[in-house]
């Protein structure tokens, strides 16, 4: 039996995730933004966010077992690979996605919510974790021990839907030293925060943070699996 062979995951649901989509884009946000990505979008989320653009994945989705979800992969021919969701880490079992992810030679980023425990989590991945801002309603989720698990590889980031989330933000960023940490990034929410505005207060306090915008919104709106 070949070294492949014996790697395999068996074949049963201890080595399937429920996925809502695989699809093949540009990073819209976050480090790596503008590169070739295959995103893996896996289903389900305890967190309603007010300006939620996934809740298609809440529900739905199909079974899918780890070597099928790395064939498809492999199809687009890109090393860039971004595990998402909904909330990717409701799955117990993303870890160990993530981790073949990373034996397969791929660069690999997760974007979680910030309410799940990023510890357990491959450090060869750069986990980006998304602080839930008082304009989110789900403020009281952020799970603050995830904080002292964050390494240069991984980011944090900000929605911010108003002046009262930037001020959140940045005095969160500061109390917790965050750039000192990793890359911080603030994102104006889609149709709430103006992008000008929120730059201006960020040189305004010369926060030393990355303003983002969603680059594939801009391209191609709100639409799944874009």
């Amino acid at each position: 039996m070949s070294q492949a062979a014996e790697n395999r995951v068996p074949r049963d649901r201890a080595g399937m995730l429920k996925i809502t989509e695989i699809f093949h884009s540009l990073q819209g946000e976050a480090r790596d933004a503008g590169r070739p990505t295959v995103f893996i979008r896996l289903t389900g989320c305890p967190l309603r966010c007010q300006y939620c653009d996934s809740e298609y994945a809440f529900y739905g989705g199909a079974w899918m077992h780890f070597d099928d979800i790395l064939e498809q992969v492999a199809r687009h021919g890109t090393r860039h690979v971004c595990v998402t969701g909904g909330e990717p880490l409701a799955q117990k079992r993303c870890t160990e996605l993530l981790g073949l992810l990373c034996e397969a030679g791929y660069s690999v980023s997760l974007e979680t919510s910030g309410a799940m425990d990023i510890s357990g989590v491959d450090q060869r991945v750069s986990r980006v974790l998304d602080l839930k801002t008082p304009g989110s309603g789900e403020e009281s989720r952020n799970l603050w021990t995830n904080i002292q698990a964050l390494t240069p590889h991984d980011q944090v980031k900000f929605v911010i839907c108003s002046d009262q989330d930037y001020e959140w933000a940045r005095d969160t960023t500061r109390k917790h030293t965050l750039a000192e940490k990793c890359d911080v990034l603030f994102s104006p929410s889609w149709g709430q925060m103006d992008a000008t505005r929120l730059a201006d207060l960020v040189l305004a306090d010369q926060l030393p943070v990355r303003v983002q915008l969603q680059l594939h919104k801009l391209l191609w709106g709100d639409v799944p699996g874009k």
